[in-house]
C-alpha cells in the first residue's frame, strides 16, 4: 500500500473540501492515487465536482491578441508571480501574442518565429531567463479566425491590457456589423471566463470525460439501492444534466441565469439584422493541468541533512 502523507491528505482536501478522515480513507482505498480518491469521494457524496482549472498551477501570464477576423492566445508560464509583474516579461508575452497570430496555434513554430529586434521566439525567451534570472517556457497557443465576422478577445481580471490570468477568444460568424458582434462577444467571453465550458456542444465533450462521470454517476446510483430500471435512468439523468452544464451552447447565461447562450446569440441575430453563429471559443487559465510544486523550506532542511520530514499520517 502507497504511504499516505499530511501532504496528500491536505491536497485532496483542498481540492474537494471533503472531511481529513474522509481524505485519509480516500486515498487509502486508491493506494494514494489523487485523481483517483477524488472519484471515490465525488462518488460518495462527499465532494463536489474536482475543477482542475479552478487550482491555478503555475504562474506567468496569459496574453490575447486580434487581429481583424483572427484572433490569438498564448501562454508563457515562470516560476514565480513576481515574474508575472515584470515589464520585460509582460512584453515578451505581448509581442508573442501578436506573433501567434500566424502560427496556426502550433507552438514549435511560434517558437522558430522571427522576434522583433533580431533572433527567434526562443532565443528571446532563453535571453530574458539569463536576465530575468528566472526559468519560463512558452507553454501553448490557439489561433480562431472567421471568414466575416469577428473574434472578440477578454482577458479577467488583466494586470495591463491584454494580459492575465485569464483569456478567452470568441468566434462569431456572421454578416451583422463589427459593434454588434463585438458587444456580443465580449459578453459571451466573460460568460465563458466565468462558467468554464468544457466544449462548444455537448456532443463536442471529451469522451474520457464522460466516461469517468458516467462512472461516477453509476456508482452514486448503484448505492441508492433501486432496482437496475431506475438506476439506469438515474445514470441517464445525471448524463444529461453534465453535458447541459459543461456544453457553452446550453449553459445558463451568467448575466441573467435563466437564458441558453444558444437563445442569447440568437437573439443577437435578430435584433442585428443578420444571423449570428457561434462558431468557437478558446478559454486559457494559467498554469491549468500542471501539478504545481509546493515549497517546504523545513522538508527542504530537513532532506539536506539527510533526514525525512514527511512522515505517514497516523
Amino acid at each position: 500500500m502507497a504511504e499516505i502523507t499530511a501532504a496528500s491528505v491536505k491536497e485532496l482536501r483542498e481540492r474537494t473540501g471533503a472531511g481529513m478522515m474522509d481524505c485519509k480513507k480516500a486515498l487509502a482505498e486508491n493506494n494514494g492515487e489523487m485523481e483517483a480518491s477524488i472519484d471515490w469521494l465525488r462518488a460518495k457524496g462527499l465532494a463536489a465536482a474536482a475543477k482542475k482549472a479552478g487550482r491555478t498551477a503555475a504562474e506567468g501570464l496569459v496574453g490575447v491578441a486580434v487581429e481583424g477576423t483572427r484572433g490569438a492566445v498564448v501562454e508563457v508560464n515562470s516560476e514565480t508571480d513576481f515574474v508575472a509583474k515584470n515589464e520585460q516579461f509582460q512584453a515578451f508575452v505581448r509581442d508573442v501574442a501578436s506573433l501567434a497570430l500566424q502560427a496556426n496555434g502550433d507552438v514549435e513554430a511560434l517558437s522558430n518565429a522571427a522576434y522583433p529586434g533580431g533572433g527567434t521566439v526562443a532565443e528571446k525567451l532563453t535571453a530574458n531567463i539569463a536576465t530575468i534570472g528566472e526559468n519560463q517556457s512558452l507553454r501553448r497557443t490557439a489561433v480562431l479566425d472567421v471568414s466575416q465576422g469577428a473574434v472578440v478577445s477578454y482577458v479577467h481580471n488583466a494586470v495591463v491590457p491584454g494580459l492575465g490570468k485569464i483569456g478567452v477568444l470568441v468566434a462569431l460568424e456572421s454578416a451583422a456589423p463589427a459593434e454588434a458582434l463585438n458587444g456580443l462577444g465580449k459578453q459571451l467571453a466573460m460568460h465563458i471566463a466565468a462558467a468554464n465550458p468544457q466544449a462548444l456542444n455537448a456532443d463536442d465533450l471529451d469522451p474520457a470525460l464522460i466516461d469517468r462521470e458516467r462512472a461516477i454517476a453509476q456508482e452514486k446510483a448503484n448505492e441508492s439501492g433501486k432496482p437496475a430500471n431506475i438506476v439506469e435512468k438515474m445514470v441517464e439523468g445525471s448524463m444529461a444534466k453534465f453535458r447541459k452544464e459543461n456544453a457553452l451552447v446550453s449553459q445558463l447565461f451568467v448575466m441573467d441565469n435563466k437564458t441558453p447562450v444558444a437563445d442569447v446569440v440568437a437573439a443577437a441575430g435578430k435584433e442585428a439584422g443578420a444571423p449570428v453563429t457561434l462558431k468557437a471559443f478558446v478559454r486559457f487559465q494559467l498554469g491549468e493541468g500542471i501539478a504545481k510544486e509546493q515549497s517546504d523550506f523545513a522538508a527542504e532542511v530537513a532532506a539536506a541533512a539527510g533526514t525525512n520530514k514527511a512522515e505517514p499520517v497516523a
